[in-house]
């Protein structure tokens, strides 16, 4: 396979895109700028494939890319309180992007950053970024590799691998943005989705959680039954008011913690989203302890691939991921890694097609 140039960053380095397949002519689309997923084109029934992720046409985009489409986010994903944590008698500060707080762990965002091409083959793409001791504000040094991969029963599989000189914490998420009904199709609020987690962690109006687990039935975070995302946006319920819609972290079923209050547990379905137009569903299937589902709530006029304008709530985002600022909660599984315990995580988005 080769690669395409996908424009200059501001650094002046080009940036590269490639593209994926598998026998069924599923593609998707990966840049080396921010290992971000650009597209991803699934068989739709009629013989055609949709693109169901939001993202831009060039590097130029990326570079800037607020909304982290497609992007893998590190070192540690969603919100870390005070955007400060102490970990093994030593305190650590964060830069403060959020309300006061850490989230994504930006500003030297990794997805603003070119990643090196580790490995390349018709159906995978492995990149690798080598993240300082210090970078971001957080110890350790840790190589990591990220993998794409494109399976026959028309799964995307991502898969993280890294091992920390140090003892650190690591929590990495993709961030795509998914419509399945295509990217260019509008809100996704009609789309139908069920997790499976009886439970979720509370937060506060800064979305930061407050150490309480609550059970999810009568509230319009129950979505163990398939429920369509419009009908919980539209109840004033006051969490998903505080969010402008989902932006919540479900505990999923599945997970145990061992006498370190680390998680152990094998790769299971955890949640199906399902397009309202298309009737394409996708699977999500991971070995995470949570799952942060977010319909989009600001992205707002945002100019996107093939001229197409995105609105609010326009794609709902699948996050798995540990649980948002655990390191200030011990009865959470703790994201804390080190040469005595690489971080290793997979997830798959597998689609299918109903009726």
């Amino acid at each position: 396979m080769q690669q395409v140039f996908f424009g200059t960053m501001p650094d002046g380095q080009d940036a590269h895109l490639w593209r994926i397949a598998n026998a069924h002519g599923m593609t998707a689309d990966v840049t080396d700028l921010g290992a971000c997923l650009v597209s991803l084109r699934v068989p739709d029934g009629t013989d055609g494939l949709l693109d169901v992720v939001l993202g831009y046409d060039g590097a130029g985009a990326y570079a800037v890319n607020a909304p982290n489409f497609g992007a893998v986010v590190g070192r540690h994903a969603n919100r870390i309180r005070g955007a400060r944590f102490e970990l093994d008698g030593r305190s650590y500060e964060l830069a403060a992007t959020e309300r006061g707080n850490s989230l994504h762990s930006g500003p030297d965002l990794w997805s603003h950053r070119r990643w090196e091409l580790a490995g390349l083959a018709e159906r995978r793409i492995d990149l690798h970024l080598k993240s300082p001791d210090g970078d971001q504000g957080f110890p350790g040094a840790l190589d990591l590799h990220v993998t794409y991969e494109l399976t026959d029963d028309d799964a995307l599989a991502i898969t993280y691998a890294g091992t920390p000189t140090a003892p650190t914490i690591v929590n990495l998420t993709n961030h795509s943005y998914f419509n399945l009904n295509g990217h260019a199709s509008g809100t996704a609020l009609n789309h139908a989705l069920q997790v499976a987690a009886d439970s979720y962690t509370e937060a506060d109006d800064a979305l930061v959680p407050t150490g309480r687990v609550l059970d999810v039935a009568g509230t319009p975070l129950d979505l163990r039954q398939p429920r369509v995302l419009a009908e919980g946006v539209g109840t004033g319920f006051p969490a998903l008011e505080a969010a402008r819609g989902y932006d919540h972290n479900f505990v999923l079923d599945g997970w145990t913690h061992n006498a370190r209050g680390v998680c152990v547990g094998d790769a299971r379905r955890v949640a199906t989203l399902t397009g309202d137009l298309t009737g394409i569903a996708m699977d999500v299937i991971t070995d995470t302890p949570g799952l942060q589902v977010y319909t989009a709530n600001y992205i707002e006029g945002e100019s996107g691939k093939g001229g197409v304008t995105y609105h609010d709530h326009d794609a709902v985002c699948m996050e798995t991921q540990f649980f948002p600022d655990a390191i200030h909660h011990p009865s959470f599984a703790q994201p804390v890694f080190g040469p005595e315990r690489p971080y290793r995580s997979r997830t798959t988005f597998a689609f299918s097609r109903e009726g």
